[in-house]
């Protein structure tokens, strides 16, 4: 199933992302954690794309699987230092194994990456151009709530993700999020600026206060004083910080969903406990959401 018809149905969607291993040797344990989450029966599972493509095989591999259990996965594919023919053999890949959506990135560069190399993409929109031309696939695309952080203004990252939506790009799903009032306020400049797509809030559960500069320093994100007055309660507590972090994120989703939104995505670092207990929480919230109301 497309993506783009599953956050227009009448039920929210809670999805779940999975990153590929970087060597064989944890691939089994890999699938394993996918598998887990898959039995939750999210609305659909994201596999990661590896810098440069080193894990596209794996992407594949585990999509394929995933899809065993009946869940519709969207298969991440990056562009930079790519061929149009390396494309167009991951595009073969992908159909074969029945895969029917793809999360368009320029994705981060490994090698240097010359401008006059005719057969490299530069950016995500002209990727999504290649896989609209090639058909049958509903794309994707991400955004940066508060600006990517190789724009020199928002209002210059704003039109980068107008030419995605005039690209073919049907949805956006945003890098981590820590306040939702950043995503609100993103939202309503994007409407403005005539991008029209859905745009899916992404939530992280922070689980371990290592993961935090790695993840501002990736995604851009500001942590709300709140956040941070968390994990310095309870950071150097493994425990503690895990269900302080699964708190806070499931808090964000049950403040997105009471306001309208139809869609979530959650980074749930190829973890099947926090995606369980994730879903475990919003368990009655869903419910009702989707239109099963108990009795008093």
């Amino acid at each position: 199933m497309k993506i783009t018809e599953l956050i227009q149905s009448s039920n929210p969607s809670l999805s779940f992302e999975v990153f590929p291993p970087k060597s064989s040797d944890s691939y089994e344990t890999t699938c394993a954690a996918a598998r887990e989450i898959a039995r939750l029966s999210p609305s659909f599972m994201s596999i990661t794309y590896g810098a440069g493509g080193g894990t596209s095989d794996y992407t594949v591999s585990i999509a394929a699987q995933i899809q065993q259990h009946h869940i519709p996965t969207l298969a991440h594919l990056s562009c930079i230092n790519a061929s149009r023919e390396n494309i167009t053999h991951q595009l073969d890949l992908m159909r074969q194994a029945g895969i029917k959506n793809v999360l368009a990135l320029r994705g981060d560069a490994v090698l240097p990456c010359k401008k006059t190399h005719q057969s490299r993409y530069r950016y995500a929109s002209q990727l999504m151009e290649t896989i609209r031309a090639y058909g049958g696939f509903c794309v994707g695309g991400a955004c940066y709530p508060e600006m990517h952080t190789e724009s020199r203004n928002q209002a210059e990252d704003i039109m980068h993700l107008k030419e995605k939506q005039d690209a073919g790009c049907g949805f956006l799903i945003t890098q981590m999020v820590f306040d939702n009032h950043v995503y609100y306020n993103f939202l309503c400049k994007l409407r403005d600026a005539g991008v029209h797509i859905p745009v899916i809030p992404g939530i992280m559960p922070v689980i371990n206060a290592t993961q935090i500069q790695r993840i501002t320093t990736l995604s851009g994100a500001t942590l709300p004083q709140r956040f941070r007055y968390i994990v310095d309660r309870f950071g150097n507590d493994a425990e503690a910080m895990k269900q302080a972090g699964i708190a806070y994120a499931t808090e964000q989703i049950v403040d997105l969903l009471a306001n309208g939104a139809t869609a979530v995505h959650i980074y749930s670092m190829n973890n099947a406990s926090v995606a369980a207990k994730i879903c475990e929480n919003l368990s009655e919230i869903l419910r009702y959401q989707r239109g099963v109301v108990h009795e008093n």
